[in-house]
């Protein structure tokens, strides 16, 4: 429940008090009730949630910002755009936390679900998910059958949000209370029993069709369809249970504009927010901690009641001292692009503007992901890698400046699957060039133009287009193994050692905050909400 608002203390000038100083310099106090390592969008949401408790708190951020992977940068010299560079679209937050902290934050729906191009006796053609022409789509690829396929299969996975979703801001359920409340047998074998491959291949025929459905279980996951650890699953499950519907929105004003209203709301209730202020230590007895605070001008120590971490398991072992987690290994490609037009479409039954609209689908047949697959895990580039490509400028114009925006030019943010870090240790560089290469090959497969023609140009006349590794998301944000999750995900019920709410560390006072706590990854607030939750008994 919300706890009442603490006002931010003011100057006589009316300008923000000594607890929101951000920058060199040591921390107004000598001891906070809780302390938060890491001031990204989970961090925020923790401070804003203790503050608003009456707690003193202080969120140290070793970066010159805040908002970790959920920020938006103009990372082209000399445009007027703001990307998302990391972290892109909303789906996980929970309104509560929302109306919870006053956030001055919306999202919007995009107008199309997907689109997948494809190429039937030898004509372009593609499959269009989006509101009502969807049936029709679905009949000229494929047949009524998928369809009918696609409706019952999605209709389950509504009924399974809408029943698992509001347990996330929840004590962990058990096992057997989450099944019980799903209620649904069939549903529970196909999601938390049977690696997902079974299910694909039950209730769909059409390759295509099965890649689609696929896909939502391999964002950030090296894992194969039938993998018995049932990773894909766990991946799956978070990808639709969203808001209830499993729907994936487009934060208005870039994913920036929720991280700075997290931090606006964390210091209106007083937290201080500290940026370039590493955490180097934290030594505890369960009951009482001292943080060692590395500053622009030298070393502090401050003491706390609690720290939370909102940072990955890797970090929270090596500022205790303790035995560090297995390694975690992400498995992805990001791009950024900025184009002067969207790319003209071999398949011209369908309007670019609609097609980018959604999630644009490229060689991601159910195959095509099993072949690379196996590429991958046999240490080699994908030959056809897959990925998805998002426009995101479609949606929400607001991240363009005026000029750009009045010149037609558009975002365009693509997400490569299977590329686990192994295959970029030997060079970085050079396994980066190639695999974006083949990658845009892929989509150049399916448009009337190379995507090349239509990138801009920065002010030093280079293409406007950036590509980052899972080695890359390390080195920027120190993402273990450059995994977007922290670690693999987790089942959104207690286990052995999970603790009431998810966060819980063997130390009583210390608590994990970030995305590899239990229900975390995603930029969903909730590991911070729970963490918050649990330093203040609830």
């Amino acid at each position: 429940m919300p706890a009442p608002q603490s006002p931010a203390p003011r100057t006589s000038a009316g300008q923000p008090g000594p607890r929101e100083a951000s920058g060199p310099g040591a921390p107004a106090r000598d001891r906070y009730d809780a302390v938060i390592v890491g001031g990204g969008h989970n961090g925020l949401v923790a401070a804003a949630y203790l503050a608003r408790a009456g707690q003193s708190v202080l969120v140290l951020e070793r970066l010159g910002t805040t908002g970790g992977a959920a920020i938006s940068t103009r990372p082209f010299a000399g445009v007027d755009a703001r990307l998302s560079r990391y972290s892109y679209l909303v789906s996980l937050l929970p309104d509560k936390i929302v109306r919870d902290l006053g956030l001055d934050f919306a999202v919007r729906k995009r107008t199309v679900s997907s689109y997948t191009p494809a190429v039937r006796d030898g004509r372009p053609t593609g499959l269009l998910v989006a509101g009502e022409g969807t049936r029709d789509s679905f009949a000229a690829l494929t047949g009524e059958r998928e369809y009918a396929a696609w409706q019952r299969f999605y209709g389950m996975t509504q009924r399974v949000a809408e029943r698992v979703f509001p347990t996330l801001t929840e004590p962990l359920p058990g096992r057997d209370a989450l099944r019980e409340r799903i209620d649904d047998a069939d549903a529970w074998r196909m999601l938390f029993e049977e690696p997902l491959g079974v299910a694909v291949e039950e209730n769909f025929t059409d390759d295509l069709v099965r890649g689609v459905v696929l896909t939502d279980a391999l964002i950030g996951t090296f894992a194969d369809a039938h993998d018995t650890s049932l990773l894909q699953n766990r991946c799956f499950l978070y990808h639709v249970i969203g808001g209830g519907t499993g729907d994936w929105d487009v934060p208005v004003g870039g994913m920036g504009a929720l991280t700075d209203a997290l931090a606006g709301a964390a210091r209106a209730a007083g937290a201080e927010i500290r940026v370039r202020h590493e955490a180097t230590r934290i030594e505890t007895d369960g009951s009482a901690a001292e943080v060692t605070v590395r500053t622009p001008d030298g070393e502090h120590v401050v003491a706390a009641g609690r720290v939370l971490v909102n940072a990955s398991p890797q970090a929270l072992a090596t500022l205790l001292g303790d035995a560090a987690p297995p390694p975690a290994e992400g498995a992805q490609l990001k791009v950024n692009m900025l184009l002067t037009r969207l790319p003209r479409l071999r398949d011209r039954s369908v309007d670019p503007r609609q097609a980018f609209a959604g999630t644009f689908h490229i060689a991601e047949g159910y195959g095509q992901l099993a072949d690379a697959y196996r590429d991958a895990a046999a240490g080699r580039l994908p030959t056809a890698p897959p990925s998805e490509i998002y426009c995101h400028s479609l949606t929400d114009p607001t991240i363009l400046g005026p000029e750009l925006a009045a010149r037609g030019y558009q975002t365009l943010t693509l997400f490569g699957l299977h590329a686990p870090a192994r295959l970029f240790a030997a060079d970085n560089d050079a396994a980066r060039a190639a695999l974006l290469k083949a990658t845009l090959a892929e989509l150049d497969a399916h448009l009337e133009e190379p995507i090349t023609d239509c990138l801009a140009l920065d002010a030093d006349g280079e293409p406007c287009i950036e590509a980052k590794t899972p080695l890359d998301l390390e080195r920027d944000l120190r993402l273990p193994g450059g995994h977007i999750f922290h670690r693999d995900l987790s089942f959104p019920y207690a286990d052995e050692g999970t603790g009431r709410w998810g966060v819980e560390t063997a130390h009583a006072n210390v608590l994990l905050c970030g995305a590899g706590a239990v229900r975390g990854g995603g930029v969903s607030g909730v590991p911070g909400h729970n963490a918050a939750m649990a330093a203040l008994g609830e």
